[in-house]
Formats: structure tokens, sequence, C-alpha cells
């Protein structure tokens, strides 16, 4: 039978408890949740207005997790290249100055197009790609964008995280295929709430799903 020292075993269960006890508060602090961003399409006013009819604003649907974002009741069918279309694509409010196109990588093979990895909004020589609604027809010349990986967070997260605006992080995802996000961006907000956004891609490789907890480390 294998004899311990009495001094190291106590060492080491001192030094375990410390981890799953002292420690735990410091873990929890670095904990954000996962929002699965799936494909999408934010709108100008104009382009509102050629897709549905002069005069016609979105319908507010459900409420985003990101204050005054709101998912709309309507849909549109989105093609590229191969004319293979994606229907039902959910239309997100409120109305923007530039109308943009967020796709997966995966949907980017069905409609044969390249959309480059963006921020939110930076879709200058960023991917064509046609909008199809029930009174007319959009053909975005850029705007079709695979949104990069980013949490959003209030001034007071990015304190306790010790982090900035426009930083990039690394994150940790134990789920059901432990993975490792690299070059996450911070953006940080005085309105926005605390979750990264990843798309339907990046969830299912990692095995994850909404309000799933992943580690930031800085």
């Amino acid at each position: 039978m294998s004899t311990y020292d009495s001094a190291m075993l106590s060492e080491i269960i001192n030094r375990v408890m410390a981890e799953i006890g002292g420690g735990e508060t410091k873990t929890q602090d670095a904990l954000v949740p996962v929002g699965v961003s799936n494909r999408h399409i934010h709108l100008t006013q104009e382009h509102v207005e050629i897709l549905f009819g002069k005069g016609y604003e979105l319908t507010p649907f459900k409420d985003l997790s990101q204050p005054g974002q709101y998912a709309c009741k309507e849909q549109l069918t989105i093609i590229g290249p191969s004319l293979r279309p994606i229907e039902g694509v959910r239309v997100l409010g409120p109305v923007r100055k530039s109308s943009q196109v967020e796709i997966s990588r995966t949907d980017s093979f069905v409609l044969k197009v390249k959309p480059p990895v963006r921020e939110s909004g930076d879709i200058a020589n960023s991917a064509p790609i046609t909008i199809i609604g029930p009174k007319g027809v959009v053909t975005l010349k850029e705007g079709c964008i695979i949104a990069n990986r980013h949490i959003h967070m209030s001034l007071d997260d990015a304190a306790k995280f010790g982090v900035k605006d426009g930083d990039y992080v690394t994150v940790e995802a134990n789920g059901e295929r432990r993975t490792t996000f690299y070059d996450v961006q911070i953006r940080a907000n005085a309105a926005f709430r605390l979750e990264m956004h990843i798309d339907t891609d990046d969830a299912n490789a990692a095995g994850i799903g909404n309000g799933f907890k992943v580690k930031l480390i800085k």
C-alpha cells in the first residue's frame, strides 16, 4: 500500500480547495454569456420601401439582447451567383444608414459569395448580394459580410475585465467540443449588455448555444 507524506497531502488539498473555493469568484466574474447570431439583414429605410412598398415601416417582433435592437416580423430571400436562394432571412431593426447582410461561412458556400470577416458596419469592398422582397429587389454592390466574433459589454464591464473598446481577447468555450476562440473583438459602450456574439458555424463547432457561459482571457 502506498504511503503519503502528510504535509504534502495537506498542501495538495489546500491548493485544490483554493481553486474550487477561493478562486470561484474570480472564475465566475470572467464568464460571458453567448448569443448565437443566425443569418440576418439590416436595411436602410430606402431599401425597406423598395422591398416592401412605399411608406412601409418594419414591424418589431422580438427584442434582442442589446438595448434598442429587435428582430422584425419581416423575412426576405437572399441570392448570390449560385442562383440558389436562401429564404426566410430575418430583418433586424431599427433601420440603418447602410444595408448589410450577415451570413455564415457555410451560407457563403451555398450562395457562392466571398464575404470578408468584418465588424458589423464595415462593409467597404465587401461581397455583393441580392435581396428579394415581396414588392421589389435590391442588389447590394457591397454589404455582405461574415461578422467577426465580438463581445458587447458596458463600460463598467470593460473596467472589470480590464479591457477597452477595440481590444481583442481570447475566449475559452468548454462545451461539448472544447474550443478556444481567438481574436474576439471587444465592443464597449455605455448602452451595451454583456454578451459574446458568434455565428452558427462557431456555435455548432464548439457545441454551444444561447446562454452558454464562456471564459474571457485577457
